[in-house]
């Protein structure tokens, strides 16, 4: 009977030491968050509970399973040890990584909470995404190694390879310059504040809205939601265009080509009234102008501002389609068009062929000048 009652009390009562244990972490973080309703930070500790439970668990079995005096368990004794130092070491980095997300994730949302400036916001989740990337990154090789050391013969090759460390460490990082370019580059955008998640851009040639940010790679989504994956160096080595710097506030240009016989007044009216029925538009400034002339056609360059990207490409479409539209239903004659020398008239010929000083044709009712000649 001892043997079958001394494994159910060493494991049952592990098992209700861990529950117990865990529901008065689970109690405490409850009413701390309700104490202080301002952070997050208990509330989101409280995803710890699973991880703490099994490294209590694993501790405990760690333990005392010695204690069961079962035959199968003296046989395999060094066995069953190491393997629960590998969970508990697995279950602990697990509770590290969920306390560090808990930890940084309240730090974002209280920032962000009282905080009206949005790059400033965009730019801490960038940050913070980053730190979370490295704080993982570096407690799975802890914990990894750790695990490799818990094997006897790996600790021989450990040590045995000391020696040839610098030797190694060189090698290592001749053959992975670039991936540690890319590293040291996603600090240096992190921190830097070069490119946030949420940033306008426009890169390579393609327009649009940086969607990730890792240590090595940066993802670009277009207007067209293909994602473009391009390495972070890319961003520290190549000039690009960052709409989102220093304001979200854009300018937007409208050019269209038209007649020279185009109302330009009316056309100012006609574009203030757009605009004012335009929410895209910000209300801040527009104008229109005349900004180059061929021999056919001018060119017409009406500028509009908007409150951030996607608001300016809705204000230019907007003013270009309105526009042309009621060119073409009011005037016409203000739409460029191909002429040629047989189909249009040649104008009629001044009275008496006279040019002025300046060399333009005289006009027709001015007097003709006293020769003397009668």
């Amino acid at each position: 009977m001892e043997n079958v009652l001394r494994p159910l009390i060493v494991v049952g009562g592990a098992l209700a030491l861990t529950l117990l244990l865990g529901w008065l972490a689970d109690l405490l973080l409850r009413r701390a968050n309700a104490r202080h309703p301002e952070t997050p930070l208990w509330g989101l500790l409280r995803r710890c509970r699973p991880p703490l439970q099994v490294v209590l668990l694993t501790a405990i079995l760690r333990g005392a399973y010695r204690q069961t005096k079962l035959d199968i368990i003296q046989d395999h004794e060094a066995g069953i040890g190491q393997v629960l130092s590998l969970v508990l070491i697995a279950s602990t980095a697990w509770l590290v990584l969920r306390a560090a997300a808990a930890a940084v994730e309240s730090t974002y949302a209280r920032y962000a909470s009282m905080s009206a400036d949005r790059a400033r916001v965009r730019r801490v989740r960038t940050q913070v995404t980053l730190i979370m990337r490295i704080v993982t990154a570096v407690v799975c090789v802890v914990a990894g190694a750790a695990m490799l050391l818990t094997f006897p013969g790996l600790r021989a090759i450990g040590t045995s390879m000391l020696a040839s460390a610098g030797i190694i460490g060189i090698v290592a990082g001749v053959a992975a310059q670039s991936t540690l370019g890319n590293l040291f580059a996603g600090f240096q955008i992190a921190f830097g504040d070069m490119v946030r998640l949420g940033d306008t851009v426009v890169v390579d040639g393609e327009w649009g809205v940086i969607d990730e940010v890792t240590l090595t790679v940066v993802a670009v989504r277009t207007w067209d939601e293909r994602r473009i994956t391009m390495p972070v160096s890319y961003f520290t080595s190549q000039p690009f265009e960052n709409w989102s710097r220093g304001g979200v506030q854009m300018t937007g240009s409208v050019f269209l080509q038209l007649d020279h016989r185009a109302p330009l007044g009316l056309m100012r009216k006609k574009t203030e009234e757009i605009l004012e029925h335009c929410e895209a538009w910000d209300r801040r400034s527009w104008s229109l102008a005349v900004t180059d002339s061929t021999a056919t056609t001018m060119e017409v360059r009406v500028v509009v501002t908007a409150r951030d990207a996607d608001d300016i490409w809705t204000a230019r479409c907007t003013v270009r389609e309105q526009l042309l539209v009621w060119l073409a239903e009011e005037h016409p004659y203000a739409l460029p068009r191909v002429t040629t020398g047989a189909a249009d008239p040649v104008p009629p010929r001044p009275a008496g062929g006279l040019l002025g000083k300046d060399g333009t044709a005289a006009d027709e009712h001015r007097e003709l000048p006293d020769t003397g000649r009668g």
